[in-house]
């Protein structure tokens, strides 16, 4: 049983780019295949996933590190490398 539920509709995104390993890139691929949905979906679907189960990052959230940081604008890419 799948623990991600398949793509229902595409949702407004903002790209960004991502450096992943051989094996975590041939993961992604696979499991988006699986689902029958995309390699972002998957991605997006995990963080949420991530940052609802991490009790820690939550208290962090709602504590003094309420918005340190500037939502990134519509259009604008960020990378991220995943090592």
């Amino acid at each position: 049983m799948a623990v991600l539920k398949a793509q229902i509709k595409q949702p407004k995104t903002t790209p960004i780019q991502l450096r992943l390993d051989g094996e975590a890139r041939a993961n992604l691929t696979n499991y988006a295949e699986f689902l029958d949905s995309s390699p972002s979906y998957v991605v997006t679907e995990a963080l949420k996933l991530l940052y609802r189960k991490d009790k820690e990052f939550q208290s962090w959230l709602a504590g003094q590190h309420k918005s340190n940081h500037q939502p990134i604008a519509k259009g604008e890419t960020i990378q991220l490398e995943l090592k």
